[in-house]
């Protein structure tokens, strides 16, 4: 019974309960962190109710992180305060123009730092303006203004942070280990079909971009794992490698499935023939992680590892066998079975690494050597977008700053404050007018709310219990609605606005018109920036988009020439995170977003084949047993996959296809692959790698479903 009860327990925390219970815990630090400042003497508790607000997060990890970085952001946010108010004293207009470049600054620097670096620039931004403006005409008041939001902020954090970690709490490695279960499933149940050649080309696209998706939250949902405890720091590395592993994977399935849908046609069947019974035992192997009669593989990640060691072994020799049985068949129907066989290998090699790294750190095993080996996940962000984000929140914030100055407006620093929180907090929305208009509705209901709250429900209570008592359901039902997905504009508005508006200070000023003139003001200024976001180089504009796959196809270029240390973790990162943008900023079903799937896919594929072209052969190079001619055919090559990618077009294609016909007539001159020279195994090994990664580039470059072969004007 108490099992059971545990159990429904578990479940419920799992799912409903965690929502829950990240309201209860955002009300009881709101309401704490109200109630500290007020023991305190502080000025405004309303600004730690909102660090509280916009800190707490579900899990324990994101808390702290959030914690640090507006730690530091609020910090450059006072300093820059100061500074700007000695510079330009009792001048507005200038003020504000350093102000507007301030922010500008900061919301561009968001964008291109990520993750919670972001809200550290974004709270750098719109701190300057919390402090700065109310005061720009009276600069004496300013330091000691900076030093009172630094001390309301950091209680914020304080009670944030306490309330998240001792309350209940949720562990981020707990959330880590579901998602890596969840993401391993659906991994395996897609290379299952594959291998069985269930799955339609636009299924896999379809489930590989989710693949990329669940890539993108591991980074960033591991770094929460080092905030919870110093000892799991290292297991971060882990992660990493482990994500590294899993990208080296996914590659390697799609290069697979596309050779298997390659192979289907014509007479290479006969390939297709010999490696059925090793595909379908592979995929036996996957899918039988899932099932009741096989406890072990479902729970040990160590056994699936092990078992694939033994399939592996027995596979090597089989391959043999079948290739012996192959001769006498076209050199184009060998070649076609030795390319399957090596990508079969290797694709086996990448599942064991992945699930032995996987075993490793669930058991948290003594670290290897290979764990010291730090594997870089690289963010890309384009300059042009940084820019754009840039001239972007300038001219929004520029805008709402000179009418302010222009009108002598009494309540337009609080525009302008509105305008700075709303273009910072939007600034990474792949559509950000769609939620700053949604955080204006939720500021519109918080006005009226306030109004209600200040006119009639403050001046009837009295103490702090019932002051809590009333705003504990109103926070409430301000997370409950931010947590839904597409409505958490609406949440975010109304609980920021809220509080800044209605929060209780240490000395209520009962002043109607005062909350009603900036009530008016915030609802303006966040419906101008909603249409400054939707007007000025807004991220879905068609030449940013453009731009944005340019530099994805771009990627090859990477692939080709970059340097050869760890560029396949710099390779597969850089274009997962690209795709990633990109599937933010297109529509699920639109043509264009099905091409940009599509050259994301062919860049991986290609790009993948030419760095185990490129590694092969600089282990070849390393013994000193090549000649220059053959490195020459493989540059060539380099430079024409490269101009097909930047240029698609017939032209580029057809001279890419004869320099990797070239490259093949190099390497088949050089040395035979039927010599079996015992000396020389490791020279064969590389030299084998080096023709089935050619053929296989051949092919994908003579493929007619690939998208440089559809003559497509689409992002060009």
């Amino acid at each position: 019974m108490r099992a059971a009860a545990g159990d429904l327990g578990r479940h419920w925390l799992s799912t409903d309960g965690a929502l829950w219970l990240h309201i209860l815990k955002t009300i009881t630090a709101v309401l704490l962190a109200m109630s500290m400042s007020m023991l305190l003497d502080l000025s405004q508790p309303r600004i730690a109710m909102i660090t509280a607000v916009v800190l707490m997060q579900p899990l324990a990890g994101m808390v702290l992180a959030k914690s640090l970085y507006r730690l530091a952001g609020t910090a450059l946010g006072m300093v820059a305060a100061v500074v700007l108010g000695a510079l330009f004293v009792q001048e507005p207009g200038l003020y504000l123009a350093g102000l507007t470049v301030w922010v500008a600054g900061c919301t561009a620097l968001a964008v291109r730092y990520r993750q919670f670096r972001w809200y550290g620039f974004v709270l750098a931004g719109y701190t300057a303006a919390l402090i700065g403006v109310p005061l720009v005409e009276h600069p004496h008041d300013l330091l000691l203004a900076a030093l009172n939001r630094a001390a309301e902020v950091t209680l914020g954090i304080i009670c944030s942070s306490a309330v998240s970690a001792l309350l209940m709490p949720m562990r981020a490695t707990d959330t880590l280990a579901h998602a890596l279960l969840r993401r391993e499933k659906t991994f395996r149940a897609l290379a299952a079909s594959v291998l069985e050649r269930r799955v339609e080309r636009h299924g896999f696209e379809r489930r590989f971009a989710e693949l990329v998706d669940d890539i993108v939250g591991l980074e960033a949902a591991r770094k929460f794992v080092a905030y919870e405890a110093a000892a799991k720091r290292d297991q971060t590395r882990r992660l990493a490698r482990l994500n590294s592993e899993f990208m080296d994977a996914c590659a390697r399935l799609h290069a697979m499935h596309q050779l298997l849908r390659r192979l289907g046609i014509g007479d290479s069947h006969h390939v297709i023939d010999a490696l059925t019974p090793h595909l379908t035992e592979l995929a036996g192997l996957l899918t039988a992680l899932d099932t009741a009669d096989n406890p072990a593989l479902a729970k040990d990640a160590a056994s699936f590892a092990a078992h694939l060691r033994h399939f592996q072994r027995h596979l090597t020799t089989q391959l043999q066998a079948d290739r012996y049985a192959l001769d006498g068949n076209p050199p184009s129907l060998l070649a076609d079975f030795d390319t399957a066989s090596e990508l079969l290998s290797r694709f086996v090699d990448d599942l064991i690494r992945h699930a032995a790294t996987l075993a490793a750190w669930r058991d948290d095993k003594p670290h290897s050597q290979s764990d010291r080996i730090p594997a870089r996940y690289e963010n890309r962000t384009q300059g042009i977008v940084v820019a754009a984000t840039f001239v972007r929140t300038a001219a929004i914030v520029a805008s709402v700053g000179w009418f302010w100055i222009a009108t002598a407006w009494t309540s337009g620093g609080m525009a302008v404050i509105a305008t700075t929180l709303t273009c910072g907090l939007c600034s990474t929305s792949a559509r950000p007018a769609q939620l700053a208009a949604q955080m204006a509705a939720g500021a519109a209901l918080s006005v009226a709310v306030a109004y209600l709250l200040l006119c009639r429900v403050y001046p009837a209570i009295d103490g702090l219990p019932l002051l809590c008592a009333v705003l504990a359901p109103l926070i409430g039902v301000g997370v409950f609605i931010g947590s839904r997905r597409h409505a958490a504009g609406y949440g975010t508005g109304f609980l920021v606005f809220l509080c800044l508006l209605a929060g209780p200070d240490n000395v209520i000023a009962y002043t109607p018109d005062t909350l009603i003139n900036n009530g008016v003001a915030v609802i303006a200024a966040m419906a101008v920036t909603a249409i400054g976001l939707a007007v000025v180089l807004p991220p879905q504009t068609p030449w940013l988009v453009r731009r944005t796959l340019r530099t994805l196809r771009g990627q090859i270029a990477l692939a080709c020439t970059g340097p050869l240390d760890r560029l396949n973790q710099r390779f597969h990162s850089s274009t997962h995170d690209l795709m990633f943008q990109l599937r933010a900023l297109l529509s699920a079903r639109s043509r264009k977003h099905r091409d940009a799937v599509r050259w994301t896919l062919a860049t991986l594929e290609i790009g993948h084949a030419m760095i185990d072209l490129r590694e092969a052969l600089a282990r070849v190079h390393a013994d000193g047993d090549t000649h220059d001619p053959m490195a020459t055919v493989v540059a060539r090559l380099a430079l024409a996959v490269v101009a097909l990618f930047r240029e698609p077009g017939e032209l580029s294609a057809l001279d890419a296809i004869d320099a990797v016909n070239r490259a093949l007539d190099a390497a088949h001159a050089y040395v035979p692959l039927e010599t079996r020279q015992h000396s020389k195994r490791h020279l064969q090994r590389d030299m084998r790698r080096i023709v089935t990664s050619l053929h296989f580039i051949r092919a994908a470059l003579l493929d007619r479903d690939a998208p440089f072969s559809q003559n497509r004007r689409t992002f060009r």
